[in-house]
């Protein structure tokens, strides 16, 4: 008897199968991902996992992982980012990066720079520990706001700092891999020479692609092409001409909202998209405004701090469920029963029973009481 051949409508057929729920019916009490887990973490036929192929240390506080998904991964946009997960010491961590490498389809991999924080339990983990051969869990790609536009424009000014560079260098390797001929300026702020990620690749870009203009502006040396601090000199070199452009900034609260203000003083028309990797620095609430905050499914009341509801609930010992910490993945959102928040991003004061709110960027004022 011969053995069957496996053939490409076979195979179609077989994930289809293991992909319906009467697969993880019979596979229960768990799905079948879990099983193909269990037998080969890069297979999956729902579920997204990805399997770290290259680690490098590019400065003393970052480590850059290339992951190659399962088939699974729709691919992403330049701009998105995505949530990952990691177990760490029994237990599953999310945290939401964005990709730098180029989202062209011909890109099998994905690539994400992890800048370590001393209270950060997954980014000291993936600096210390992140080989080749290890498996993560990834999400869909999240987020359509940041994100390069389906015509491109003739001219495009992408601005970062610090680690914020990862979105925007996405654009830009996305911007050449697929052949764009139009003016890219590349304007980034670092404190240093030493603390700038991508040193050598944003070099090599600029090497290849005349069309691209590299800016590197270092707070605490002279040493790149531009000085001092972002103001109208900085951002005309970044967009000489207000036509038919489109412009991106990403990085320290103080960054962005400065690019927004001097955006605004000089009346510029380029549509001006805007991330946060860290919220701007707010005035201090004044005491008065601060009452008890109630974390109702936990039953727990604590005296109210200027910080945001996340930090005062894992100071309270409980572990609400989040992910970036930024106001953007969405995963920490719960609802508002009582009470009004300021938004940690803007300073806007805001609430009404019922509200959907975002718990790692909401300040409490006065007394509330929120579904956690």
């Amino acid at each position: 008897m011969s053995t069957p051949i496996a053939t490409p409508s076979t195979g179609r057929l077989a994930e289809r199968l293991l992909g319906s729920r009467v697969a993880d019916a019979l596979a229960g009490p768990h799905d079948v991902d879990h099983y193909l887990e269990l037998l080969r973490p890069d297979w999956a036929v729902r579920k997204i996992r990805a399997e770290i192929v290259d680690v490098r240390h590019q400065t003393p506080d970052s480590v850059t992982l290339t992951l190659r998904p399962t088939v699974t991964w729709p691919g992403f946009r330049a701009g998105q980012h995505v949530e990952l997960a990691v177990d760490v010491d029994g237990r599953r961590h999310r945290r939401s990066y964005s990709p730098s490498g180029s989202a062209d389809v011909r890109t099998r991999t994905v690539e994400l720079t992890v800048r370590t924080h001393p209270e950060g339990v997954v980014s000291r983990h993936l600096k210390a520990h992140a080989r080749p051969g290890m498996v993560v869990g990834l999400s869909r790609p999240q987020g359509e706001d940041f994100v390069l536009p389906d015509v491109r424009p003739r001219r495009i000014a992408l601005i970062s700092g610090g680690s914020g560079i990862t979105p925007v260098l996405s654009m830009l390797r996305t911007l050449t891999d697929e052949g764009h001929t139009g003016e890219i300026t590349f304007l980034h702020y670092a404190r240093s020479p030493e603390d700038l990620l991508y040193a050598g690749d944003l070099h090599r870009i600029a090497e290849r692609h005349p069309n691209v203009t590299l800016l590197r502006c270092y707070t605490r040396s002279g040493d790149g092409e531009l000085t001092g601090r972002l103001g109208e000199e900085h951002l005309r070199r970044a967009l000489p001409v207000d036509e038919d452009a489109a412009a991106f900034v990403c990085g320290p609260g103080a960054l962005v909202e400065a690019v927004r203000t001097a955006w605004r003083e000089l009346d510029l028309r380029t549509p001006l998209k805007f991330e946060h990797f860290a919220p701007p620095e707010l005035p201090e609430l004044d005491p008065d405004q601060l009452g008890a905050v109630t974390f109702a499914r936990a039953g727990t009341t604590v005296d109210a701090t200027g910080d945001t509801l996340l930090e005062q609930a894992e100071a309270a010992g409980l572990s609400p469920k989040h992910g970036c910490r930024m106001g953007i993945c969405m995963t920490c959102a719960c609802r508002l029963e009582h009470g009004r928040v300021r938004n940690t991003l803007d300073g806007e004061i805001h609430g009404a029973p019922g509200d959907e709110i975002r718990i790692c960027v909401s300040a409490p004022v006065g007394d509330v009481t929120v579904d956690v």
